[in-house]
C-alpha cells in the first residue's frame, strides 16, 4: 500500500452523528459521508439506459451522412399527421355527405349541421379571413366590420356566399365591380361643393339636427342619391354603403369623408373560388351570417 492510500485510509473514520463511514474528504472542518446511492435511483437509471438503446433501435434518431438511421418501426411525423389527417376526414365524412345536400335553409334548422358549419367556418375564417377582418371579424380602416349588420353586399346567405367565391373588384369574371368617383382629383366638384357635400353626409348619422345643409343636399341629389338612395341609405346593388347610420368603413370625421369624397374609394376582396372548396365556402357564409345576424 502506498503512503498516499496509507494517509486516505487513515483519514476515513465513522460519523459519530450518522454512524456512516466518511470517504476521508474533508473541506474546512466538513467531513464527506460515504452514502450508497439509493436502490430505486440505480434501478431507474438502468432503466433509462435500457430504454434509450431501444430507443435508438426502433425510432430515427442518429445523425448519419445518408441523413439518419430509420429505426425499425419506419416511424416519421409525416406519416403519423397523414394518419391524424385520415382520421379527421373519417369523422367530417359523416357530416359532410349530409351537409353537401342540404340547403342554407336546412342546415339553418339542423342542430348538427349547423354546429358543424359554425365550427368549420370559425376555423376556416382565422386561417384565411383574420390577416384582414381580424380574429373576432371586427375589421379595421378598410375592412368591413363583419359583427355588425351593416351589409355592402347584402347579408343573406347567398349574398355573403358570391361575395366570398367571386370577390370584390377581383380578378374574377363574376367578381362584383362598384366605384366610387373621385370628385374632387376629377374635377367634377368644387373644394367648396366637396366641403358642403361632406358636412351634409355626416349631418346624416349626427344627433345635432339643428343646421340645415342646403347646399350640400342639393350636390347629395344630383351627384350621390343615384348610388346611395334618395334617403341615403345604400344599395347592396352597386355595393353603396349606408351613410345614414354611424358606421363607417374609412372613417367618419370629417377629414376622412372628405379624403372618400375628393379621392373616391375602391377596396378588394379577393376571389376566393379555387383557392376554397365548395363545402369551406359554404361553412364560412354561414359563420358569417350568424356574426352579424344575417338578412
Amino acid at each position: 500500500m502506498t503512503d498516499d492510500n496509507k494517509k486516505t485510509e487513515h483519514k476515513k473514520e465513522i460519523d459519530d452523528v450518522s454512524g456512516v463511514e466518511t470517504t476521508g474528504h474533508e473541506w474546512d472542518g466538513l467531513k464527506e459521508l460515504n452514502n450508497p446511492l439509493p436502490r430505486w435511483w440505480l434501478w431507474v437509471f438502468y432503466a433509462c439506459i435500457i430504454w434509450s438503446v431501444w430507443y435508438w433501435v426502433v425510432y430515427p434518431t442518429w445523425p448519419t451522412l445518408s441523413g439518419n438511421t430509420k429505426g425499425t418501426s419506419g416511424y416519421t411525423q409525416f406519416k403519423e399527421l397523414k394518419k391524424n389527417q385520415a382520421e379527421i376526414v373519417l369523422r367530417q365524412k359523416a357530416y359532410l355527405d349530409r351537409f353537401e345536400k342540404a340547403s342554407f335553409e336546412e342546415i339553418l334548422n339542423d342542430k348538427e349541421l349547423y354546429a358543424f358549419a359554425m365550427a368549420g367556418g370559425k376555423s376556416f375564417f382565422k386561417d384565411n379571413c383574420a390577416t384582414c377582418h381580424g380574429t373576432g371579424a371586427q375589421g379595421a380602416k378598410g375592412y368591413p366590420n363583419l359583427n355588425d349588420d351593416d351589409w355592402l353586399w347584402g347579408g343573406k346567405l347567398e349574398d355573403i356566399k358570391q361575395t366570398i367565391t367571386y370577390g370584390i373588384r377581383a380578378d374574377h369574371d363574376e367578381t362584383r365591380v362598384s366605384q366610387m368617383p373621385a370628385f374632387g382629383k376629377d374635377e367634377m366638384l368644387s373644394i367648396e361643393e366637396v366641403n358642403d357635400v361632406v358636412d351634409y353626409v355626416i349631418s346624416l348619422s349626427s344627433a345635432d339636427k339643428s343646421t340645415i345643409h342646403e347646399k350640400g343636399a342639393v350636390i347629395f341629389a344630383e351627384q350621390c342619391a343615384m348610388c346611395h338612395g334618395d334617403d341615403a341609405r345604400g344599395d347592396s346593388f352597386f355595393g353603396a354603403p349606408n351613410l345614414s347610420d354611424a358606421i363607417w368603413l374609412y372613417g367618419g370625421d370629417k377629414e376622412t369623408v372628405i379624403e372618400s369624397v375628393h379621392s373616391g374609394r375602391g377596396g378588394l376582396m379577393p376571389s376566393w373560388q379555387g383557392r376554397l372548396d365548395e363545402n369551406t365556402i359554404r361553412e364560412l357564409s354561414v359563420y358569417i351570417h350568424q356574426l352579424g345576424g344575417g338578412e
